[in-house]
């Protein structure tokens, strides 16, 4: 099988007659996800779990097992070493990459160096730290079964030799402007797939790309439009569509489905901001009335960034962040424990703090009760 030749961008000959009904629907659903997300006072922290999600799932595509709450969990301290451990760390890598890129965005466009950037977070002392982190790769691979020789790949990714080149031409693609950006969206993703230009994690980076690039567009108020629990949902169509790309050009189905798919997940993903805001105003409301305290709103932002947490730990936050004596919050703690709105998950114990969590919190992160 010989080296996949990618397709010149912008791409000739789309079938705009099947695309543009879906990128209308699609662009108007996403926009009134961030006509929800611009209501936000402080996205960061209140859509925080949101992000542990989509790290979740965009790990969970490629083989990882842990679920947001044992994420949240691990880091409280409650989970220790082995095979869950080393799926978590994976998944904490790419949140840090997901961080990362919001805080360069804010005065950079996207660059192949800061792509590169990202993959080394991606990889940091986790399964395929062997596999040259940040760096493009140099020698030819391919996919295919475990083990199975190049003749026998389902897909060869275009020549190392060449790849500079074509990466180049990715990156003046993004700086370009297609006939609409939700659409050139879809081609990005898929293109750098098929360019496979790192020797892991591919996946993952891409998917990263996507609300980075609608971000950098100006699609996006905020770099936080997730798209890997559509495609968690539906991997096996995801991966047979960017294959027929390669196979048969077929770049209409592709972006039809790309732009279904965000129609889906804005609405998905619109539900639950406005969820998780309900959440925010009536716990805003409960605490004040529970604490009396002049503190609540910054008790309150504490507990939404972070629904799993160590007493002592959340004390230092707050003392380092607001100022808030460390010896005041036991005391707070302790009242929304009486009121239901925390969970003691461990008891404190000699020095050991106790582990609390927000458990409303957490199962509308996971759209289910588990806790």
């Amino acid at each position: 099988m010989q080296p996949y030749v990618p397709d010149a961008l912008p791409l000739a000959d789309l079938d705009y007659r099947l695309l543009l009904p879906l990128v209308g629907q699609a662009n108007a659903a996403l926009a009134r996800y961030d006509g929800l997300l611009q209501g936000i006072p402080n996205p960061a922290v209140m859509l925080s779990p949101l992000t542990t999600q989509e790290a979740v799932l965009s790990s969970k595509i490629e083989g990882t097992q842990a679920t947001v709450d044992e994420v949240l969990e691990q880091e409280a301290g409650l989970l220790k070493e082995g095979e869950k451990y080393q799926d978590i760390l994976e998944i904490s890598n790419y949140r840090q990459a997901l961080f990362k890129a919001r805080e360069y965005l804010q005065d950079y466009p996207i660059r192949l160096g800061f792509v590169r950037e990202l993959h080394h977070i991606l990889l940091d002392s986790v399964r395929g730290q062997d596999k040259t982190p940040g760096e493009f790769r140099r020698d030819q691979n391919w996919i295919g079964k475990a083990g199975c020789p190049i003749e026998a790949a389902s897909f060869v990714p275009p020549n190392p030799l060449q790849l500079p080149d074509y990466l180049e031409a990715w990156e003046r693609y993004l700086d370009s402007d297609d006939v609409d950006f939700l659409l050139q969206t879809a081609v990005v993703h898929a293109q750098f797939e098929l360019l496979h230009p790192f020797k892991d994690g591919n996946g993952r980076i891409g998917r990263i790309l996507i609300p980075l690039f609608l971000y950098q567009k100006r699609i996006l108020s905020q770099p936080m439009f997730y798209l890997s629990e559509y495609l968690e949902n539906h991997r096996e169509e995801y991966y047979e569509r960017l294959k027929a790309i390669s196979a048969e050009g077929a770049w209409n189905e592709w972006i039809a489905f790309f732009l279904r798919a965000t129609t889906a997940q804005a609405g998905q993903n619109a539900r639950r901001v406005a969820a998780i805001r309900a959440l925010y105003d009536s716990m805003k409301v409960a605490i004040q009335e529970t604490t009396r305290s002049q503190y609540s709103v910054h008790l309150l932002d504490a507990i939404f960034s972070k629904p799993i947490f160590r007493s002592s730990d959340l004390a230092q936050k707050l003392a380092a962040d607001y100022g808030i004596h460390e010896k005041t919050t036991p005391g707070l703690l302790r009242q929304l424990k009486e009121a239901g709105i925390l969970l003691e998950l461990q008891a404190g114990s000699g020095r050991r703090a106790a582990t609390l969590c927000f458990p409303r919190l957490i199962n509308l992160a996971e759209g289910r009760e588990v806790l």
